[in-house]
């Protein structure tokens, strides 16, 4: 995640007032619909946003668009999500970074949960924590033994202040009562080498990252966040498991659209969306990322948005972690 100063993120928002709503006469007419997404080319975002526009494009009978809107930690795109005409021209794939930038940010031009219609989630995937392959620790209950006996010594990287990675490592060095330095780099390649060469003792980051590196030895899993194992890990624990219970923590992908979609437009794209993610050329594609699919109601969507912008709102705070 790189990082950007609250001017810069607020002067990228505002410019938001001056862009083009979503055109009703072609929703009305069954024309185009664009879907957002706040990532590069390429990433593992727009990959699935290609993927799933493909397939629902057909199902709809109506081409499907996928336009990046890079910047800001995803509330670029969101903002113009959450400003664009409800009449299904327009929707967005949102990741789980949606929720912790509603608790990373002093102020949004939306509200996470309300200025959106959820349509499904789409995929989930576990955090995994690593380390090097001879480190000390074998077991999450041999990091919080070491953290106990030396409190601040051991030392955790993540992809930056204010990733996902880094209150899901926050959440665990609380619940486990430790203290455990977090060293913030400006991406997960930049902590990767650090971890291999041994400056830093862990790695929280995504299965996209760390699932290469775990297959050649470079690093040791010693426990995934979610709260089940990872099917491409099927011999780590999770953290709940390791000790802390009640510990899950997962990055996600869902399709939303501005507040007030027609209901017909939500069910009938919900509907769609199910039957895409199982396929079965879909389901690889997607488990080649490291996600399992997910789909879910509107309703079990939105709840859970507003779940994840609760647990990242009280983690930031009890963590002194400065907002932006």
């Amino acid at each position: 995640m790189t990082t950007i100063t609250r001017r810069t993120a607020l002067a990228g928002l505002s410019a938001l007032a001056m862009a083009p709503t979503g055109i009703p006469a072609l929703a009305q007419s069954g024309g185009a619909i664009t879907m957002l997404h706040g990532f590069t080319p390429g990433a593992n975002v727009d990959i699935t946003a290609r993927l799933i526009a493909e397939n629902l494009s057909k199902r709809l009978g109506r081409p499907i668009v996928v336009e990046t809107r890079p910047g800001a930690g995803g509330t670029i795109s969101a903002a113009a999500v959450a400003r664009s005409a409800p009449d299904g021209s327009t929707i967005a794939i949102l990741p789980s970074g949606h929720a912790v930038s509603a608790a990373m940010y002093k102020q949004l031009p939306y509200n996470a949960v309300e200025d959106f219609s959820f349509i499904s989630m789409l995929t989930e995937n576990p955090f995994i924590f690593v380390t090097y392959p001879d480190h000390p620790a074998k077991t999450i209950a041999d990091v919080i033994k070491a953290a106990q006996a030396d409190p601040g010594k051991l030392a955790c990287a993540t992809a930056g202040i204010g990733t996902g990675m880094h209150l899901a490592f926050e959440l665990l060095a609380s619940m486990a009562k430790v203290k455990i330095q977090h060293i913030p780099y400006r991406g997960s390649p930049q902590a990767i080498t650090d971890l291999i060469a041994k400056r830093v003792d862990f790695q929280m980051d995504t299965p996209q990252l760390l699932l290469p590196f775990l297959a050649d030895g470079r690093v040791r899993a010693l426990a995934v966040t979610g709260p089940s194992r990872f099917f491409a890990q099927p011999e780590v624990p999770t953290v709940a498991e390791s000790g802390l219970s009640g510990y899950s923590v997962t990055g996600w992908l869902g399709l939303a659209g501005p507040a007030g979609l027609p209901a017909a437009f939500v069910s009938k794209v919900n509907a769609e969306v199910k039957a895409i993610l199982a396929e079965p050329a879909v389901t690889s594609r997607l488990r080649a990322l490291g996600a399992d699919m997910v789909p879910t109601t509107p309703e079990a969507f939105k709840a859970r948005v507003a779940d994840d912008v609760a647990k990242w709102r009280k983690v930031v705070a009890d963590a002194n972690i400065p907002r932006v």
